[in-house]
């Protein structure tokens, strides 16, 4: 045959993204490069793929029906490596997004041992908010998102990443952990540290303390340095009790005993199971069994 797999890869991405630019982008070439596989798998095959228009690229109907072939081609491909039992044949790249409480818990592990299932296999790591991880695994910019509910769309591939109970915790000079129990008035005294506008949490804590008055609302789009302010007595914040274990042990930070939490973060390892590699499939699964070894709750399972 007069067509290889980097022809047949290139197809894929250029239909799934729509842009030749970003294919090549995805698959670290030029996009010169990319023009010259579908050149030369549409000579080879006999037909043309997709109509090139200015900014956008669109299959033809031989492109669409051929479109479904290439992807069996590369998932039997992918099953060949599988069943030899060398992982090591998987290469390329993982683009992996991730929410700032992965990072700070068992992300280190996982990456562990993606690297002893896949170790020729590269990560892109992107961490960001859940709604933006959301945003850029829907267009594709990313694999597999380790992140947390609600969600706009659903997926076809998800694996349960357990649940995350929350907690209130402050500087052990502010002296709140003292309280047998802490009002809202209490915590009010203090800026109300939080995470970004346009999450969840963010959305509890400000409908939580709207009906007081002068309270400071402080969001901010890093976890960590709402941790660090907390420290330093510049504030109080809910967090995952899971991401200040170690301040609490040092006694860094202070659980304080308030009544109310914003509901628990219940994680998700989602991808497009239709169109992803199984090798994104397979990370997930990899992710689930982490998270399990990690102590999570399951009860959304």
């Amino acid at each position: 045959m007069n067509f290889n797999l980097k022809q047949i890869e290139a197809f894929i991405w250029v239909a799934d993204l729509g842009s030749f630019r970003k294919a090549a982008s995805r698959l670290n070439t030029t996009q010169p490069n990319i023009s010259a596989r579908i050149s030369s798998l549409e000579a080879a095959l006999g037909a043309h793929l997709m109509e090139r228009d200015a900014g956008s690229v669109r299959l033809t109907s031989q492109g669409k029906e051929l479109l479904k072939y290439a992807r069996k081609v590369l998932r039997s491909t992918e099953e060949l490596a599988a069943a030899s039992g060398k992982n090591s044949l998987f290469q390329g790249s993982l683009k992996l997004g991730v929410t700032e409480m992965v990072v700070h818990t068992w992300l280190r592990e996982f990456l562990r041992e993606l690297k002893e299932h896949y170790p020729n296999i590269a990560v892109e790591l992107t961490v960001d908010v859940s709604v933006n991880l959301e945003k850029e695994l829907m267009d594709r910019s990313i694999d597999l998102a380790l992140q947390n509910e609600p969600f706009v769309h659903q997926t076809s591939g998800s694996e349960d990443l357990g649940t995350y109970p929350l907690i209130w915790v402050a500087s052990p000079d502010m002296g709140l952990h003292k309280k047998k129990e802490v009002t809202k008035e209490d915590l009010a005294i203090y800026p109300i540290l939080t995470h970004a506008k346009n999450t969840r949490l963010y959305e509890e804590v400000e409908n939580h303390f709207s009906p007081l008055n002068n309270v400071r609302i402080v969001p901010s789009t890093n976890l960590s340095a709402c941790l660090h302010m907390t420290a330093d007595g510049m504030g109080v914040v809910t967090v995952p009790e899971v991401m200040v274990q170690n301040e609490l042990a040092s006694g860094e930070l202070v659980k304080i005993n308030y009544s109310w939490t914003p509901e628990s973060l219940h994680f998700l390892a989602r991808f497009d199971a239709e169109r992803s590699s199984g090798l994104v499939s397979s990370a997930a699964t990899i992710a689930g069994n982490i998270t399990k070894l990690f102590g999570t709750s399951r009860a959304h399972s």
